[in-house]
């Protein structure tokens, strides 16, 4: 970087270069859930009887002082949070994909919020599992409309637009009972990996610029409908580069502290941005978006200097699908860390239920990188479930249902020499389960170290500038005075 771009260099850049070229997203990211586990929030709506069924997995909950409360139906409960960004003036619903059985409460949502817009950042299949229920109707089908009877709503489609990542439909979403009608706009990026980041900040950008344009993001309409699959790592991306450019934009280069932002919006909906690779992809989005205020569709890289592209471009691979062998009747979990923390639960045992025991969210809200298994969904029906996160640590337990209540399974005491050589198999999975613990923890242990030494060498050059410059001016003083 030359001098004369040393000005217009911001502070989100400075510190976006110094964290690639020590490779330390994972621990700045590690840092910034830490700094979460603290949230005494509860969900205690969702873990009632008749709701769990509507969460596509069962650790990903929507906080009670944030959620959505549905007005009209038998049902008031949906997986959503509104997030509010009061300095931005911007206001966003984070969603789940819809379930079969929610697509009815998720079109409510839309109409009672008066949102003008939903913002879907995941494929219906992706990894051949299905990540998300085809909600709305499709320009090839034989009838371009979805009735929706037990909340007296209609939703037909009008047109499409189409770009190479992304596309852009108009939906007609009306009230039987009034008759009175909106047109909804459907953008859908459908280049965003699960998981993964687009492959450069240019065409997310893009994306972004044609939803501002559209008028879906002002304050004179209801707040769009952000979603993905668990509505927490491609949505909470989406929405923390938005709120940070309209800080820059309003408030300049050097107004925005990127985490303290995502820390800010995680207070409204838990897990926001999965992976350290979504963590730095914001980063990137932010910076390019903010040499190219205000954005528009034909937002480029070039603005940044060629010898500049690769640090902003992300050559992202999805993690490979592995066998599924169980399928517990829960909605599976999103990540093995957002079910419980292990440095707080050393021993393997059931996770019971909080129904009544005022819950509040998991100490360690998000994986820091990938799951090696599957995320499927949950139909949310009783007799369809869903596929076990194969890297969970719990991989190996079962639960059953029984007189309506979700318990771990428990056996007989052994009679035979099968069920001897069961259980000396399953005491030796709990002793693996162990250890895999003890390795986590210490593997946390050695990340939070390496974060303080992290700190300490980007620190250091400032306090040993400061230090110098005190020692200097006491000698220089003690000098004078001598003279």
């Amino acid at each position: 970087m030359t001098s004369s771009e040393t000005p217009t260099t911001s502070n989100v850049e400075t510190e976006y270069l110094e964290i690639n070229s020590k490779n330390a997203w994972p621990m700045l990211y590690q840092y910034t859930r830490n700094e979460c586990s603290h949230f005494e929030y509860t969900y205690d709506e969702s873990t009632k009887p008749q709701n769990r069924s509507l969460n596509r997995y069962r650790d990903v909950w929507p906080y009670d002082h944030t959620r959505i409360v549905l007005k009209k139906g038998p049902c008031d409960y949906i997986n959503a949070n509104i997030v509010r960004m009061e300095r931005a003036q911007r206001q966003y619903i984070l969603t789940q994909g819809p379930l079969p059985n929610t697509i009815s409460h998720f079109w409510l949502m839309v109409w009672e919020q008066n949102s003008k817009a939903i913002i879907m950042l995941n494929k219906v299949i992706e990894k051949n599992q299905v990540k998300c229920h085809q909600y709305w109707p499709l320009d090839g089908s034989s009838d371009h409309t979805m009735n929706l009877t037990d909340v007296d709503l209609k939703v037909e489609y009008i047109s499409k637009t189409e770009s190479s990542d992304y596309t852009i439909c108009t939906l007609r979403l009306t009230d039987t009972e009034s008759q009175k009608s909106r047109d909804i706009l459907h953008f859908h990026y459908t280049t965003w990996p699960d998981f993964g980041v687009p492959r450069s900040p240019a065409a997310f950008l893009r994306f972004l610029a044609d939803v501002r344009q559209s008028g879906a993001l002002d304050q004179n309409v209801g707040p769009p409908i952000v979603h993905c699959s668990a509505g927490i790592g491609r949505s909470g991306t989406f929405c923390l580069v938005d709120t940070c450019l309209v800080l820059i934009e309003e408030n300049g280069l050097n107004s925005v502290n990127v985490r303290e932002v995502l820390i800010e919006m995680r207070q409204s909906r838990m897990g926001l941005i999965q992976t350290p690779d979504q963590l730095r992809f914001s980063y990137a989005a932010i910076i390019v978006g903010s040499k190219q205020l205000p954005l528009n569709n034909n937002v480029d890289n070039s603005e940044i200097g060629n010898a500049q592209n690769d640090i902003y471009s992300f050559n992202y691979t999805t993690p490979e699908v592995t066998e599924v062998v169980e399928q517990p009747p829960l909605p599976p979990p999103r990540g093995e860390s957002l079910t419980r923390s292990m440095m707080s639960d050393s021993t393997p045992g059931p996770i019971t239920d909080n129904e009544n025991s005022g819950n509040k969210p998991p100490d360690k809200p998000l994986p820091c990188e990938p799951s090696a298994g599957i995320d499927s969904n949950s139909t949310g029906s009783s007799n369809h479930v869903g596929e076990q996160n194969a890297s969970s640590g719990d991989a190996s337990t079962k639960r059953s249902k029984s007189d309506g209540d979700n318990s771990f399974q428990t056996n007989s005491p052994p009679s035979s020499p099968d069920s001897k050589n069961e259980l000396r198999r399953r005491r030796m999975e709990k002793k693996d389960r162990i250890d895999a613990q003890v390795r986590e923890m210490k593997r946390r242990q050695k990340q939070s170290e390496d974060w303080q030494k992290l700190k300490r060498s980007l620190f250091s050059p400032l306090s040993l500038g400061l230090g110098a410059a005190i020692v200097g001016g006491s000698v220089l003083a003690y000098y004078n005075m001598q003279n």
